[in-house]
């Protein structure tokens, strides 16, 4: 998403002039979810987060989606939130959603009223592990250090979830109203 041109286009990330790639991080090949972000939602740069002592990443909130389907570039996607990862990323806080399509097959699987994260590790062994090696070692091959995570990499729950997303919502809004 270009934050820097008008109307936000989906753009092929650039850096130094050339186009950017992730990098296959073994056993994966690129990203192993959907990943996209969250309308309304700012990771704003000047605000220090409680939580992970570090400012945000000046984007919209990240989304990680973990459905049977693999999604076009620019699709937009109703979630059902299932919980959020705090990763800290250069010295920035990114928060990553954990979400699933509401009309996947599987989101009828993951039906806990407060453990949504924990139905995921039921019905998706390993996939969470997964996702934190991933983030953790995904800018390695570019040279930078492993990334870290608030609460030692633990997901929380849909519920701390929302209250990040609120949060991030009402930081575009001031965005928004800036002069």
């Amino acid at each position: 998403i270009a934050t820097e041109e008008p109307l936000n286009p989906i753009k092929h990330d650039v850096k130094k002039g050339k186009l950017r790639y992730v990098a296959n991080i073994f056993p994966h090949k690129g990203y192993i979810w959907n990943y996209g972000a969250l309308p309304q939602t700012w990771e704003d740069p000047s605000h220090m987060d409680d939580i992970t002592g570090c400012c945000g990443d000046n984007d919209p909130i990240d989304v990680c989606e973990i459905g049977s389907k693999i999604h076009s570039s620019g699709e937009i996607v109703q979630v059902k939130v299932l919980g959020v990862l705090a990763l800290v990323d250069e010295g920035e806080t990114d928060w990553k959603i954990i979400a699933i399509s509401a009309d996947d097959p599987e989101a009828q699987k993951i039906h806990g009223k407060y453990l949504y994260i924990d139905d995921v590790k039921k019905h998706k062994p390993g996939y969470l592990e997964a996702t934190v090696d991933w983030f953790q070692l995904y800018k390695v091959p570019d040279g930078k250090p492993e990334n870290h995570f608030a609460f030692n990499g633990e997901f929380k729950n849909k519920d701390f979830a929302v209250e990040i997303i609120k949060s991030t919502h009402e930081h575009w809004k001031a965005l928004l109203h800036k002069k």
